[in-house]
């Protein structure tokens, strides 16, 4: 499989597809979930902090993923949206609950993580071969210039 970045904004994937899927269902295979972890505060000269500090203090993150393919695998490709969000620097009393990876649908991952100030999106696609970066690239276009017609790669 052959990684890279896609240059498209997030959300802008993310509608096109939402609307892909309201009119043609089938189109996609679509796993979408989250996970929440606890971070150690980095050491950086800007945060003021001494050892003490930083060691009642812990970052939260909530890290956010979809995973959108064709609905027959054997097209080849794959694309992945990765939303990171920092909350910041939590005291333990206040920590959010932080649990393990849980599946929520399109629609939850979009409200929630698809909206300015909410954490980097980065968009990368993966294709078996030449054939499939070539489907992909016809959907990538689609996407782009927000053509639907039933999704075809």
């Amino acid at each position: 499989m052959e990684t890279y970045p896609v240059d498209l904004d997030a959300g802008q994937v993310i509608r096109w597809v939402m609307a892909e899927q309201r009119a043609n269902p089938s189109t996609f295979r679509i796993i979408a979930r989250r996970v929440t972890e606890v971070r150690e505060i980095p050491v950086r000269q800007e945060l003021h902090l001494g050892d003490e500090e930083r060691e009642d203090l812990q970052e939260i993150a909530t890290i956010a993923t979809v995973e959108i393919a064709p609905f027959h695998a054997h097209e080849g490709w794959r694309l992945t949206i990765v939303v990171e969000d920092e909350a910041g620097p939590q005291m333990p009393a206040r920590r959010m609950a932080i649990g393990g990876e849980e599946q929520i649908d399109l629609n939850t991952f979009y409200k929630e993580f698809i909206r300015p100030g909410r954490g980097d999106a980065n968009v990368t696609a993966e294709v078996e071969d030449p054939a499939a970066r070539a489907r992909l690239t016809r959907l990538l276009n689609s996407i782009e210039t927000n053509r639907h017609g039933g999704g075809k790669a």
